[in-house]
């Protein structure tokens, strides 16, 4: 983000405050360490590099380790990294952190093992159960009256301390946060340690055993709190409720219901919980391409994929939107972030389209629509790319080759538009010699793609993603050093680590809550609820359940990452579709692009906000204006559920007849999108243009041929149409 922050100096104040707020939504500030507390987290963040780029490249984790370092590292980097939050969360945690403490007292100095004080407190809580409180008091209290009144007095040291800390300096961890960090270290310790014995106890789990995964999972979710807020993390609470009172719940939802106990130990100690398939992508995947992202931008590369871009579009109509268009395409193999696409490439496009004439809420629309195309497009495809490969047993490398197409032409239909738009106000690219030939940028840094071809073609020849993204970082270093100015030394190569590893927080803060949710589906048979509900509503109707899906992905991407709710929603809504007659794959492909449209669809639209404050323009105006643009999120789903040739599920003749339809049908939704061809549309004619689409997008020779026909009837219809007037650029500051 170093480049984008540079790049962002140009915006006022004002701006950039604005920006940050809006970042602040997507994921809380970090704080700013200094002094011991900077190594420590500085030396964390370096032993994860290293420890997951050896299993990567040299020799392979057991899974115990392989899961528990990366959670046990990312957990304790939370709870120093992000702050509490408000007086009342600092308030809060304190406490936690005294009960927490009066809990560890109490199993080796007030009781003899921490197997007699869980066992107490299990004999009080069923007497209370059975016979009332009461008796509960005066037969089985024993000693946990020494346990409660042990609470005060850490809670009457922690509650001044952790203000006073927090006061003196509040880029430093207080008390509580040292002792949360402490605490979960030692319940992701502890499911390392006993990894395998707890496998030969599964269902039995002994008394410690509950009581470190209730402490564990708890701590999970404040984990999740910190760095994501309380929306995503009050889903995990309801999915906690949801098992625990099933007995009590509506008929539609009602299950057997399960203790606490048997919750906490399924959810944290099995594999099916936090370490479980979330926990397993990011370890395995994610991280290592996020550490391969932070080097490719180290070592120059973003300036290469602005420069090209601009060399390539930047004269033609609209220009300044065709380079957001195509950088957006570069920047995603980058960043696996819509937001932060769209800051990273939006701070040098947006100003750019602006000075070029776009309105500023257009301007700032166009660069999210484009940057969450990234997500779709190899080889990087974001963490749900992924999480697709481990949910379907597909290889990734079958991922990349299936999405390839998909994405190409989720980026023409945004470059159609822009064009389309940009020719109906009559506005032009970037003139004269400002802008040098592309032939002369690729020449001066050509070298800068290959990293991406490195990892492509290892990917492609059968390598692990952790290998090839371990080799392509090699290759970034190697890649700097062609260059004097981005050469990358050992302090490039540090920084870099840092960045990569702080990187990894967001998404891995998620763990605790998707694990929950997850395992919670799983425990109680909702997903097959869930598909019923489905089936039951859509009728016999395919279309039906496909709007239903994108209904459930847009509410669930309100309160949730892309990431997290694409996990969800498949595990609810693909089996459904497959009863529906639709392939595992193409299901999974539907419900990942449906889980993007959060980032640009109203009333949420995190990416579309930071692209508003770039632009200066008013947000929910470009959060529409966006969607306008992005409309193609929409069609590729039914797409995949209505031609399974899109997915290279068919013949030769089929799969080529399909892509032809899909491009001719792309070209012709822009047009009729924009309301434009040869001039503006008259409504006769966008009606016309509708149906030629349609029947572009059905893959038959007969049917292309009537839709080519209608779309040259609304080409003829518009032949004595005037174009608008072209407006110039202001080349004194188009750079």
């Amino acid at each position: 983000m170093s480049n984008a922050e540079q790049q962002l100096d140009s915006l006022s104040p004002e701006e950039r405050k604005k920006l940050e707020e809006l970042m602040e939504k997507d994921a809380k500030t970090e704080r700013k360490l200094t002094g011991p507390w900077a190594w420590l987290v500085a030396a964390l963040a370096a032993a994860m590099v290293a420890i997951y780029f050896y299993g990567a490249g040299v020799a392979a984790l057991s899974t115990q380790y392989h899961l528990g370092v990366y959670v046990l590292i990312t957990f304790v980097l939370v709870f120093l990294l992000y702050p509490a939050g408000s007086r009342t969360a600092h308030g809060g945690l304190s406490l936690i952190s005294a009960t927490l403490l009066s809990v560890l007292v109490s199993c080796f100095f007030i009781y003899d093992s921490p197997t007699a004080f869980y066992q107490q407190i299990s004999m009080f809580r069923e007497t209370w159960e059975y016979d009332g409180l009461a008796t509960a008091l005066s037969q089985d209290l024993g000693k946990l009256h020494y346990s409660l009144w042990l609470v005060l007095p850490f809670a009457a040291v922690l509650l001044p301390l952790d203000q006073w800390l927090s006061k003196r300096n509040h880029n430093s961890p207080t008390a509580s946060d040292v002792i949360l960090a402490l605490m979960v270290a030692g319940t992701v310790i502890y499911w390392i340690s006993q990894f395998e014995a707890l496998n030969y106890r599964a269902g039995a789990e002994n008394e410690v055993d509950m009581l470190v995964s209730i402490v564990g999972l708890l701590l999970s979710l404040e984990i999740c709190r910190r760095v994501l807020g309380w929306s995503i993390t009050l889903i995990g609470v309801g999915m906690i409720c949801f098992a625990l009172f099933g007995p009590y719940l509506p008929e539609l939802f009602a299950h057997r219901g399960f203790r606490f106990e048997r919750l906490a130990t399924a959810l944290f100690l099995t594999t099916n919980g936090v370490f479980g398939v979330m926990a397993s992508v990011l370890a395995t995947y994610v991280i290592l391409f996020i550490f391969f992202g932070a080097f490719l931008q180290k070592s120059g590369a973003g300036k290469f994929f602005i420069d090209l871009p601009l060399a390539l579009a930047g004269r033609s109509t609209g220009g300044p939107a065709k380079v957001a268009v195509i950088s957006s395409a570069l920047f995603g193999s980058v960043s696996g972030s819509a937001i932060a696409n769209t800051v990273s490439s939006g701070a040098f496009t947006i100003p750019m389209m602006k000075r070029a004439g776009f309105k500023p809420h257009v301007a700032g629309a166009i660069e999210p629509a484009a940057s969450i195309g990234g997500m779709f497009l190899p080889p990087i495809m974001g963490a749900g790319g992924f999480l697709m490969a481990e949910l379907t047993g597909t290889p990734y490398s079958t991922i990349m080759i299936l999405s390839i197409g998909p994405a190409l032409l989720y980026f023409l239909a945004v470059y159609c538009m822009v064009h389309f738009e940009a020719k109906k106000h009559g506005l032009v690219g970037i003139q004269g010699e400002e802008i040098p030939h592309w032939k002369t940028v690729f020449k001066a840094g050509w070298y800068y793609a290959l990293p991406l071809v490195i990892i492509t073609v290892l990917l492609l020849s059968g390598r692990s993603a952790g290998n090839s993204a371990f080799w392509a970082t090699l290759s970034c270093i190697a890649v700097s050093w062609v260059n004097k100015e981005t050469r990358m030394g050992p302090r490039e190569i540090w920084n870099a680590i840092q960045v990569g590893a702080r990187n990894t927080l967001i998404v891995g803060a998620t763990i605790g809550v998707i694990g929950v949710i997850v395992g919670t589906i799983s425990l109680t048979g909702m997903g097959l609820k869930f598909s019923d509900l489905i089936i039951s509503m859509a009728g016999d109707s395919l279309f039906l359940a496909l709007v239903l899906v994108a209904i459930a992905s847009l509410v669930l991407g309100m309160g949730v990452p892309v990431t997290a709710a694409y996990l969800i929603v498949a595990v609810l809504a693909v089996p459904a579709l497959g009863e529906f007659g639709v392939a595992a794959i193409a299901a999974h492909m539907i419900v990942y692009w449906l889980s993007q449209d959060s980032n640009i669809t109203p009333p949420v639209c995190v990416a579309a906000y930071a692209g508003a404050a770039i632009a200066g323009s008013d947000p929910w105006k470009t959060g529409w204006t966006s969607f306008k643009f992005a409309k193609m999120l929409y069609v590729m789903p039914l797409l995949f559920a209505y031609v399974p040739a899109m997915l290279l599920d068919g013949t030769l003749l089929e799969i080529i007849t399909a892509f032809v339809s899909a491009t001719l049908g792309t070209i012709a939704f822009g047009a009729f999108a924009m309301g434009y061809l040869r001039r503006r549309t008259r409504l006769h004619e966008w009606l016309l243009l509708g149906v030629g689409t349609l029947l572009l997008y059905w893959p038959t020779f007969i049917s292309d041929f009537a839709g080519l026909a209608v779309i040259a009837l609304v080409w003829w219809l518009q032949r004595e149409g005037s174009t608008a007037p072209a407006v110039k650029v202001n080349h004194s500051n188009a750079s």
